[in-house]
C-alpha cells in the first residue's frame, strides 16, 4: 500500500496519545503502513522520546523541532520563508502543510491534537478517509444569520457555542435540508468530554480552570451534515481530515508571534478560509464523525481570554471581508490570492487590532509564493515523490 496520508501532530506534551489512534488502527484492519506521521514540536521537547515511541510502534515518521524546521527551509532552498511557522503556537501546524505540499505523495492529511484519543466505535482513519469520497445524501443545515452552530444537533440541551464562533450570529434561526455530496475536501469531527470554547463561554459557564463545566457526550451528535452554501461554520484542527488540494486556501495564521498578542484563531479563520474557498469552487466540508475524546488539560482561563481578546472583534468581521473576495476563482490558488489580498490590501483601521489582518493577509501571500518554491516539478510522477526528511 503506497503510504499518502501525512498525519501531523502538534505536541509539546502528550504525544503518547499517538499510541491509543495507532491502536485504533489495528483494531479496525487500517494499514498503518498509508501514515507519515510528523510530530512538530519545540527544541525544549524530547525529540528521541518522540522518535522512539514511533520506532515502538513501528510507525514511519518524522519529529521535527524548531531547529530541525529552520533546517528543513534551508535545505528547501527558502530559508527567507521560515517566519511563516511560529513557535510555540498551535499554528505551527502549518509546518505539516508546506511539509506535504513538498511531498506530494501525500494526497491526504489528518490533524489530531495531542489531548485527544479516538472512539473505539469508530475506525478513525478510515472513517475520515472514507469520508472524504462520500457522494451520498447526509443533512444540510443554514441560518438566518449565515453561520451554522457544529453543536446545534442537541444545542437545545447544552447551549454550547464552539470557539470561534461569532458573538453577533448567536440566537440564530436554523433549518435543515438533506442533499448529496458532491466533491468532500475537508472531513471534521467533533469531539466529547471538554467542548471546544472560547475562554468568555467558559467563564460564563463557571469554569477557571480552562475546560467548561459542560461536557459533551456522544449522544449530544446524530450524524455527519454540511454548512449549505454561503454559509460559515467553526473548523476545529484538533480532529480533521483533508486534501492535499486545499493546503493554498488552508494556512494556519501567524498566531501568538505577532505585536498585537493575537492568538487562539489559527484553525478558525482558515476554517473561514476553507469554507469560502470550497463554496467558490462547489466542494463541501463534512462535519460529524469519527468523534475524538477532547481531555483538554486545566489551564487558567484567563490565560486563554488574554490570548483572544485581541482577536476578539476582528473574529466577529473576518469571515465578511472574505466573503465578498474570489468571485470567478477557479482553482484553490485563485481563490487564496484573492482571499489573501483582501486581507493585506484593506482597511481595518475602524476595528480593534484591524492592522493584524493586513499582517495576516502578507503572510498568506509570503504563504502562497512558498508554496510556489517548495513544490515537486509538475511533471515529477507522484508515485514516485520521495520524502524530503533530513
Amino acid at each position: 500500500m503506497q503510504q499518502d496520508v501525512c498525519v501531523v501532530v502538534p505536541t509539546i506534551r502528550e504525544y503518547e496519545c499517538m499510541r491509543a489512534y495507532f491502536e485504533n488502527a489495528r483494531e479496525h484492519g487500517f494499514d498503518l503502513d498509508r501514515l507519515f506521521v510528523l510530530l512538530v514540536t519545540e527544541d525544549f521537547c524530547d525529540v528521541d522520546a518522540m522518535e522512539g515511541m514511533l520506532d515502538e510502534e513501528g510507525v514511519d515518521g518524522a519529529v521535527y523541532d524548531g531547529t530541525r524546521r529552520e533546517q528543513w527551509f534551508e535545505s528547501q532552498g527558502v530559508p527567507a520563508f521560515s517566519h511563516l511557522i511560529p513557535e510555540a503556537s498551535h499554528a505551527q501546524t502549518s509546518f505539516g502543510l508546506l511539509y506535504m505540499w513538498a511531498n506530494p505523495q501525500f494526497e491526504r492529511g489528518v490533524f489530531i491534537d495531542d489531548d485527544t484519543l479516538p472512539h473505539d466505535e469508530w475506525d478513525f482513519f478510515g472513517r475520515h478517509l472514507e469520508n472524504l469520497d462520500r457522494t451520498d445524501e447526509v443533512e444540510s443545515v443554514r441560518s438566518d444569520e449565515r453561520w451554522v452552530n457544529v453543536l446545534y444537533q442537541n444545542d437545545e440541551e447544552h447551549g454550547l457555542y464552539p470557539r470561534g464562533y461569532p458573538y453577533s450570529a448567536m440566537d440564530e434561526a436554523v433549518e435543515t435540508d438533506r442533499r448529496h455530496l458532491t466533491d468532500v475536501v475537508a472531513s471534521q469531527g467533533l469531539w466529547t468530554n471538554v467542548p471546544d470554547l472560547d475562554a468568555v463561554r467558559i467563564l460564563m459557564d463557571g469554569d477557571l480552570e480552562g475546560q467548561a463545566q459542560t461536557r459533551t457526550e456522544k449522544a449530544d451528535f446524530d450524524g455527519d451534515f454540511v454548512a449549505e452554501p454561503g454559509q460559515y461554520l467553526t473548523v476545529c484542527s484538533m480532529n480533521l481530515a483533508f486534501e492535499r488540494e486545499v493546503i493554498p486556501a488552508f494556512y494556519q495564521l501567524p498566531m501568538d508571534e505577532n505585536e498585537w498578542s493575537v492568538g487562539r484563531f489559527d484553525d478558525i479563520w482558515s476554517g473561514v478560509f476553507l469554507k469560502r474557498a470550497a463554496d467558490l469552487l462547489g466542494k463541501d466540508v463534512l462535519t460529524g464523525y469519527p468523534l475524538c475524546e477532547h481531555n483538554k488539560a486545566p489551564r487558567p482561563t484567563f490565560d486563554d481570554l488574554n490570548n483572544e481578546v485581541p482577536g476578539l472583534e476582528l473574529n466577529e468581521h473576518v469571515w465578511e471581508v472574505v466573503d465578498v473576495a474570489g468571485e470567478g476563482a477557479d482553482t484553490w490558488r485563485e481563490a487564496a490570492t484573492a482571499m489573501a489580498k483582501a486581507l493585506a490590501d484593506g482597511d481595518f483601521s475602524e476595528w480593534n487590532n484591524g492592522d493584524f489582518l493586513n499582517h495576516c493577509g502578507n503572510y498568506w501571500l509570503d504563504w502562497l509564493a512558498c508554496l510556489s518554491k517548495v513544490a515537486p516539478p509538475a511533471d515529477q510522477p507522484t508515485a514516485d515523490a520521495t520524502v524530503a526528511d533530513d
